[in-house]
């Protein structure tokens, strides 16, 4: 059994965490999962409590239906990814490996709903959180930003601070925080996209896997995010991945 009394949270000790936990429903608007998320994994860091709760988490997700668990694997998955973890130095992948096994199979299955097909923030966020649960580093965390549609990164060259902006607004740098204001005067280069079949590795499978799930554009966003930008202010042209791991990694 655990003793809650001894693990911590955010606000201090988690003897509340179990009784969060059992009360909490699969409807995103529950207040609970706010009460949970500030707790467990307040503004990304995590405590001794979060990987504790990791177990009631996957049984939640298990009992679930495949759409009525994204609260549950979200809040699983951003427990697992997070770097931030001031209060030590714990290893969920080795210390919960059988949960998160199991978290990497609901996540699937949650993947094979059809009603994902016209909910792409919705694939984003499940297909993030299971990098989470792949031990994929940074982008478990960062994935989220195809729905942002942005990364700010510093330019590696004169670090001069990028917006990579793709989607509604085009596919371009710039280094205008307010981009989408039609008065902006500020430069917009457009970004380089990889093409799909020099893609590799990570890229590829992303690419290949948003394709096959019926998420074109998805697609179209990952050969952005693994092509070239070209820096706003200087012009030095980088990596666009490679930027992003470097600023969260």
């Amino acid at each position: 059994m655990t003793d809650w009394s001894r693990l911590h949270h955010a606000y201090g000790t988690a003897e509340d965490v179990p009784g969060l936990l059992d009360a909490v429903g699969p409807d995103t608007q529950d207040p609970g999962w706010n009460k949970l998320w500030s707790r467990l994994c307040h503004q990304g860091t995590v405590y001794s409590a979060s990987y504790a709760a990791l177990p009631a988490l996957t049984e939640m997700a298990r009992q679930w239906s495949a759409v009525n668990r994204r609260m549950a694997l979200y809040l699983a998955g951003s427990i697992v990814a997070s770097t931030d973890q001031p209060y030590g130095d714990e290893d969920p992948q080795v210390t919960y490996a059988s949960q998160i096994s199991d978290l990497a199979h609901l996540t699937e299955e949650a993947l094979q709903d059809p009603g994902l097909s016209a909910n792409p923030t919705a694939y984003v966020d499940l297909l993030g959180t299971l990098l989470s649960f792949q031990g994929v580093e940074v982008w478990g965390e960062q994935f989220d930003g195809l729905n942002d549609e942005e990364y700010e990164v510093p330019c590696p060259t004169c670090g001069t601070e990028n917006f990579i902006v793709l989607g509604e607004y085009g596919f371009f740098s710039t280094t205008d925080s307010m981009y989408m204001k039609s008065s902006t005067s500020a430069r917009q280069v457009s970004l380089r996209p990889q093409a799909p079949g020099a893609l590799d590795g990570l890229a590829q499978r992303l690419h290949s896997r948003a394709l096959a799930d019926g998420q074109p554009d998805i697609a179209r966003k990952l050969t952005y995010v693994f092509g070239s930008a070209q820096c706003a202010e200087c012009d030095a042209v980088f990596s666009v991945e490679e930027a992003v791991v470097a600023q969260w990694g």
